[in-house]
């Protein structure tokens, strides 16, 4: 059954998922932050990211099968809550091993509320008009934080980078304490759980894995976005302007994805979505020319972002239950989670090209499980037409 959230409810669940997606945000500001200003190598940068990563993924995990069960609004705004003291933690210390704990426990509790919200958005009237809204919410954060958080890091301190987690995480949580929406589910609904709940469809597995994999592409690139053009002699200034500039192609990204819902098909967005992402990948990787550097740079975020929007809008619509959605976290962070430390190891190992040639493998195997995912789509229609 689908629901309107009214203005409170959306407005609290597009909170919720700049908050809880603030990784796809500030990976290359964080990676680099934890390299230039703690000293860490991109090895143990890129790890320390990958653990809250993994806290994440752990949380989704084992939350997502008890969406139905728990108090939606109180994980969200507790989840949210002990994220924030996390991160105001984090900002005191330059021990690896604190650190580490640290985020690890932030990425558990993140993910906890995030959810909560992204159940919430597969229950929604329209999931994918709804999930379009929240990446262009997100966006809009991403051209903020862009644009600030480098000029405060610089004259404060990389320190201050957890202070501006902690205050979004805080933010976050009074919103969901007083805003959340709350779903009571019908009596309808709750005689036909058990039905519903039994079988997660075989093609939404294969869009699982599919976006799982377009993650690790995302956050191995991504994550070395700033290193890689600071370690090409692009200044700093240079930098950033491609940073803010992505963050506004995000915004029309997210905006477009809501508005071609009807125009373009999924089959095709998630079919084009990571040969883009591979081509990207490797003309940023091996790029000496600011220009190709930037131009590829400037989009490689929003490819992930569209292409999001369509996969969640399917597998919305193929799981009814809305236990796969609230899995999202999940999907998208298992791959995410590997990826910095990935990217790290491939950069100490082969130099940026190698992230280019992992791109291209991953790549390869993402497109693959999403043909797979409208194969067996297909099979099932002709399996109920049959019957």
């Amino acid at each position: 059954m689908s629901h309107r959230f009214g203005l409170k409810g959306n407005l609290a669940l597009m909170v919720s998922h700049c908050a809880g997606m603030l990784d796809l945000v500030a990976l290359p500001l964080w990676v680099g932050i934890l390299v230039a200003s703690y000293q860490f190598d991109s090895q143990q940068a890129g790890g320390l990211v990958t653990l809250f990563l993994i806290g994440a993924v752990c949380a989704s995990v084992l939350i997502a099968p008890r969406f139905k069960t728990l108090n939606r609004r109180m994980v969200a705004s507790v989840g949210f809550f002990a994220s924030g003291l996390c991160f105001f933690a984090a900002s005191q210390t330059n021990d690896y091993f604190q650190l580490a704990l640290l985020h690890v426990v932030a990425g558990v509790c993140s993910s906890a509320a995030l959810s909560m919200a992204h159940g919430m958005f597969a229950r929604g009237e329209n999931p994918h008009r709804l999930f379009a809204i929240a990446g262009l919410t997100l966006g809009v954060m991403g051209f903020v934080f862009m644009g600030a958080t480098p000029n405060i890091t610089q004259a404060v301190g990389g320190h201050s980078l957890f202070i501006i987690f902690g205050g979004i995480m805080t933010l976050a949580a009074l919103v969901c304490a007083v805003a959340f929406p709350s779903v009571v589910l019908d009596h309808e609904e709750n005689a036909n759980n058990k039905s519903i709940e039994t079988k997660i469809p075989s093609s939404v597995w294969f869009g699982i894995v599919g976006i799982s994999l377009m993650a690790v592409t995302q956050a191995m690139t991504f994550s070395f976005m700033e290193r890689v053009g600071n370690d090409r002699g692009f200044s700093t200034d240079s930098v950033t302007l491609v940073l803010v500039v992505m963050a506004l192609i995000n915004i029309v990204a997210a905006a477009l994805a809501g508005i071609f819902q009807k125009r373009f098909s999924a089959q095709f967005v998630l079919f084009a979505g990571p040969v883009l992402q591979i081509v990207l990948s490797n003309i940023m990787m091996n790029a000496s020319s600011f220009a190709f550097y930037a131009a590829s740079a400037a989009c490689f975020v929003s490819i992930m972002i569209f292409t999001h929007t369509f996969v969640f809008g399917l597998l919305a619509r193929l799981d009814v239950s809305g236990r796969a959605m609230a899995a999202t976290p999940a999907m998208l962070m298992i791959g995410a989670a590997i990826g910095p430390v990935l990217g790290g190891t491939i950069i100490k190992l082969f130099d940026y090209q190698g992230i280019g040639i992992a791109a291209f493998v991953f790549g390869t195997i993402s497109l693959v499980c999403f043909m797979r995912v409208f194969q067996h789509r297909s099979d099932a229609i002709s399996t109920e037409s049959a019957v």
